[in-house]
């Protein structure tokens, strides 16, 4: 073999091994930075996780179960004015950050499956409205709201087909809930009630659990005729002091004032309250 080319072979060899060596440095470099910037990422990833799973609630806040129904076989005409207040009253909750689940033209079924839908989110920490707006009757001192597949020939249909508002509420109190508000406008005159044997007039008082305080559109045995607005004057009112941010408390007994005022005395409606505290129902 060439002498020379021996040299240049040798020159070769030693040269491809400083490319590789360098090529080798460089690989583990990168390789070592790409770890250390994926462990950063890593962790910062992990904080902003953490970070966010702290910032979120136990459980929805605000719930709201609202029930309109207009639609009653039995009755003369179809109630307009208690599907407009749910859909008014919803798009209001909406907007202050609550929860809204909405049944219209509700079948006992349908409430019954409402409720459980509202049962699974109750948290410690919420505040659970339920609204009803329709027909509402009273036996044995009880109140029930009455969905409109309701069969009512006797007092003891009423227990059968209706959905007492006490049941609804004791659900509430075994969830656990921080607070309960119940809006009632269901104090209207029975279509039922020449079936009865028993005087039914409006609704039964109804003694809130602790921390709970019920809206009725009329004092205890009494009714309220609707109006010819598009929303029953309860919901309007409720919804004027519901724009002001009041508390729940402050809200209802100033609508009860509002609506008494406005119809001489005609129509009072009835608040009952056990809360520890007055809820914010604004923002």
């Amino acid at each position: 073999m060439d002498l020379r080319q021996l040299r240049i072979s040798r020159r070769t060899i030693a040269v491809c091994v400083a490319v590789a060596g360098t090529v080798s440095l460089a690989i583990g470099a990168h390789a070592a930075l790409n770890k250390r910037t994926l462990d950063v990422a890593k962790g910062t990833v992990g904080a902003v996780t953490s970070e966010q799973i702290g910032s979120i609630p136990a459980g929805t806040s605000r719930l709201a179960l609202i029930i309109g129904n207009g639609h009653y076989p039995d009755a003369a005409a179809p109630l307009a004015q208690p599907i407009n207040d749910a859909r008014t009253l919803s798009s209001a909750l909406r907007r202050e950050g609550f929860d809204v689940d909405v049944v219209e033209d509700a079948t006992k079924d349908d409430m019954f499956r409402a409720v459980e839908r509202m049962k699974a989110k109750i948290r410690p920490d919420t505040v659970v409205m339920l609204f009803f707006g329709g027909y509402g009757v009273q036996v044995g001192r009880e109140s029930y709201m009455i969905p409109v597949d309701a069969t009512i020939w006797k007092e003891a249909d009423v227990k059968r087909t209706g959905v007492s508002v006490e049941s609804v509420l004791d659900a509430m109190k075994e969830r656990g809930a921080k607070a309960k508000l119940v809006v009632l406008d269901a104090s209207r005159r029975n279509p039922y009630e020449r079936r009865f044997r028993a005087f039914s007039h409006g609704l039964a008082p109804i003694s809130p659990p602790e921390n709970t305080i019920v809206l009725s559109s009329a004092t205890p045995g009494k009714v309220a005729d609707d109006g010819k607005a598009p929303n029953s004057v309860l919901v309007s009112e409720l919804l004027n002091n519901l724009n002001a941010q009041a508390g729940a408390e402050t809200a209802f007994n100033k609508t009860r004032v509002a609506i008494s005022r406005a119809s001489e005395g005609e129509q009072v409606p009835s608040v009952s309250s056990s809360l520890l505290e007055d809820i914010k129902l604004g923002g």
